[in-house]
């Protein structure tokens, strides 16, 4: 289970890579928008030499100035913890966002390196054009492997369209990570939660 778990969210990096998109995109249609970046972003992965070595440091650098401002992480966060949210302090909360969002980046990071032949098919966005919330669908081709689906949860908000969840194979990044903070606050409550994040963060850097 745990090895199946690995291998899901070492795909996910490439769907998530994906949305490492300029702030001058921000106002594009969710779609066009997911779309038009993923040929710069397979384009970086392939040539840059120091992400091709595995260069964590670089990979990590790509990532937090392209990445993290085109995802809502405190719609995230609070999505994985479920009703668990509301009882959270404000504190509480802060402290969640930000080792939630350095757990993503340093687990993805990872990965990243080792995304260079896929081939993304974008599927017609369908669903009501005043929405504020869409699915942006999309499949990867990868060499000599099955197609894996891949979509994206997209949030419009004030400063444009966001990504709220990615959908790996039908399963949730949101909904994976939900159920195993559930277990960790069973266990030590939500300072329990807080403390393993952030233990975890510092054994991958």
């Amino acid at each position: 289970m745990k090895t199946l778990l690995t291998a899901w969210r070492a795909l996910a990096v490439l769907a998530i890579v994906v949305l490492a998109l300029p702030a001058a995109l921000a106002q594009e249609a969710p779609d066009a928008l997911v779309k038009r970046v993923a040929n710069e972003v397979q384009q970086i992965i392939k040539t840059d030499p120091k992400v091709q070595a595995g260069d964590q440091q670089r990979i990590r650098d790509v990532i937090e100035t392209k990445l993290l401002p085109n995802f809502d992480f405190d719609r995230m966060t609070a999505l994985a913890m479920g009703r668990n949210w509301r009882q959270a302090t404000p504190e509480q909360q802060k402290q969640l966002i930000d080792q939630f969002r350095a757990l993503l980046v340093r687990t993805y990071s990872g990965a990243l390196s080792q995304y260079r032949d896929q081939v993304m098919d974008f599927k017609p966005l369908r669903g009501d054009p005043a929405a504020t919330d869409v699915t942006v669908r999309s499949e990867v081709v990868r060499p000599g492997q099955v197609p894996v689906q891949i979509d994206y949860g997209m949030t419009k908000t004030a400063s444009g369209w966001k990504a709220s969840d990615v959908i790996v194979g039908g399963i949730s990044l949101v909904t994976n990570y939900r159920d195993e903070f559930n277990e960790q606050i069973k266990i030590g409550g939500i300072d329990g939660l807080i403390k393993t994040l952030a233990s975890k963060n510092q054994g991958l850097k």
